[in-house]
């Protein structure tokens, strides 16, 4: 059983991404969605990645909070930009 608490610096180290502070804030900058892409159909998670996503927004498991804050946060410009037109 994993034991991992659920938070964004653990789910990118699960991810097998760089999970400094700098690291977390330059891949989100760095990678944001169109609004119409799902964040498990990202061009940029590998097969494993992509799974993982997935499973833990179906199961409604414990990491699902932290994935959806993940998208959230990969949606920003999209998001601001779809207010910004109004």
């Amino acid at each position: 059983m994993d034991e991992t608490t659920p938070r964004m610096t653990n789910l990118f180290l699960q991810l097998g991404l760089d999970a400094g502070e700098r690291e977390i804030a330059g891949f989100i900058q760095a990678h944001q969605l169109a609004a119409d892409v799902a964040l498990c159909d990202a061009p940029y998670w590998n097969e494993a990645q992509r799974q993982f996503l997935s499973e833990q927004i179906k199961a409604d498991a414990p990491w699902a909070l932290v994935v959806d804050q993940l998208n959230e946060a990969l949606h920003e410009d999209a998001v601001q930009r779809r207010a910004e037109r109004g």
